[in-house]
């Protein structure tokens, strides 16, 4: 079975350009309350750039230049974990639980209005993933043995919890670690858009049509699968690991070259528990996580340590180059990456 959404999608579409070789540079730009904690980030062009924590979301207009707070009236201890703008105006953000909650702006942040929202006991919003119309498709934690989704029409402004008959093992669950682990696939000729997502726990597992096993670290609530990107549908790399032993660099990160048929583990992986990654071009990539930053330029191979500082998330711009960071400590970053190949939406 492949999941499509019951909104109406589009096709993805990707394009590459020149390349220019060189290892990352990062670069502080904003730092703001050691309590905040930023795990949602959006890059929707490379001026734009939105990241969301704690009852709050930031916005830059200049590159990170400067950057605008916006608090949530109502929601100042929700976690907003995930978010996802369209431009310098929209945004739709995820609160995770108590209760679980999609709020969105027209208006730079400055107002919200609620599209979802889900007292009931048990759940637990972790990631959402958008097509170049404004479709989504939100996952939560599995209740009972089966998975959490809501499929989300931002042009519409509506959400709602749609029922896929899949079944997750006991003690498998997707982590809200960066918003990272759902990921739209580029689909074959006249078929419409679908999703790909991975998991973590006592099991790590891929899922497209049906289950695969992933070569990761696994067994423990804290282990497995944080994060996927995809490199013009065939290829994809996943980062993860035990983020309770954070510098252990056992089973923290595969790859696939055939659409996620088979994985392997990097030969050479990245320095520790990554929560996120992200291409920067066909062959080059970025992971990030608490223990540091990581950078590959074989398709994700082999990784070389490039920091030691601490991010939860990383992001490219949708339209354009710039890369972007955030994490722990309000911490923003943008990296220095050249002219790498561009993906457009």
């Amino acid at each position: 079975m492949i999941i499509r959404l019951i909104l109406a999608c589009v096709l993805f579409s990707g394009t590459a350009y020149t390349q220019a070789p060189g290892v990352p540079v990062v670069n502080l730009i904003y730092s703001s309350s050691p309590r905040q904690n930023f795990r949602g980030l959006s890059v929707p062009s490379d001026n734009v750039v939105w990241v969301s924590g704690q009852g709050l979301v930031l916005r830059s207009v200049n590159g990170g230049q400067s950057f605008d707070s916006f608090p949530v009236p109502g929601y100042e201890r929700t976690e907003f974990r995930d978010i996802e703008a369209f431009n310098a105006t929209d945004a739709i953000i995820l609160g995770v639980d108590r209760p679980g909650i999609l709020l969105q702006t027209h208006d730079g942040g400055k107002s919200w209005q609620k599209i979802y929202e889900d007292t009931a006991k048990g759940v637990f919003l972790d990631a959402m993933t958008f097509n170049n119309k404004g479709r989504g498709l939100a996952v939560g934690d599995p209740i009972n043995g089966h998975g959490y989704f809501v499929g989300i029409d931002a042009k519409q402004g509506f959400a709602m919890k749609i029922n896929l008959d899949i079944s997750f093992n006991e003690g498998e669950a997707f982590f809200a670690s960066s918003g990272t682990n759902v990921q739209f696939t580029k689909p074959s000729k006249n078929k419409l858009d679908k999703v790909v997502f991975v998991t973590g726990g006592k099991s790590s597992r891929f899922y497209d049509e049906e289950w695969k096993n992933l070569p990761l670290i696994q067994g423990k609530e804290s282990t497995g699968a944080n994060s996927i990107d995809i490199w013009n549908k065939r290829n994809m790399v996943v980062v993860g690991g035990d983020f309770t032993t954070d510098k252990i660099a056992t089973g923290n990160c595969a790859y696939s070259t055939n659409k996620g048929e088979t994985w392997h583990q990097s030969l050479q992986p990245p320095h520790g528990y990554r929560s996120c990654v992200t291409y920067l071009s066909e062959k080059q990539l970025i992971a990030c996580g608490t223990s540091g930053m990581d950078y590959s330029n074989d398709g994700g191979k082999t990784w070389q340590l490039i920091s030691n500082e601490s991010y939860n998330v990383v992001q490219k711009s949708n339209k354009g180059n710039a890369v972007y960071l955030a994490g722990a400590k309000g911490k923003i970053a943008k990296v220095q990456v050249g002219n790498f190949f561009r993906r457009k939406n």
